[in-house]
């Protein structure tokens, strides 16, 4: 997933609030509108991977009650760690963007810096400190294998060991 295309019409030919713009000493400006607006459907996007999550939650724990081919269970364990890590990488993304804004604001430089690859650099150091342990703090993939695990004890408890996967 390439998040920081968000940056790629932003240039370096804009000045901060207060700065001179040239040596006739008129004062030019830098809008963050524009990112900001693109952060807050990234924001939004965080709706629709919690709904891919709920979705394969449910659909797991469907196959778990169905007594369905233990593959099957592994395919939506499988795609709920593909959403976790999307989750993950939004929100570092969205870190790396807040971050590089506001640095950018509180610096206000003369020369406004390359904001694609500062943003590219933060979500990359961000994206190193990624271990597998993470999905231990997405709440959603968390509550998805302990509901998993408690339906599967029930199962196992209340149908038949002929019946089990």
């Amino acid at each position: 997933m390439n998040l920081v295309l968000l940056f790629e019409n932003i240039g370096n030919n804009f000045k901060m609030p207060g700065r001179s713009s040239s040596n006739s000493g008129s004062t030019g400006f830098i809008s963050f509108s524009g990112v900001e607006s693109a952060l807050s459907s990234l924001k939004n996007f965080q709706a629709c991977i919690n709904s891919g999550m709920d979705t394969a939650s449910s659909v797991a724990l469907d196959l778990v009650e169905t007594q369905t081919e233990v593959s099957s269970e592994y395919s939506m364990d499988k795609a709920m760690v593909e959403f976790a890590v999307m989750d993950r990488q939004l929100n570092h993304y969205v870190k790396a963007v807040q971050s590089t804004i506001n640095h950018v604001k509180e610096e206000r430089p003369e020369k406004i810096p390359d904001l694609k690859l500062l943003v590219e650099k933060k979500f990359l150091a961000l994206q190193n400190k990624n271990s597998d342990a993470d999905f231990q703090n997405n709440e959603k993939f968390v509550q998805f294998k302990q509901q998993l695990k408690e339906l599967k004890k029930q199962c196992t408890t209340v149908c038949p060991t002929s019946q089990m996967m």
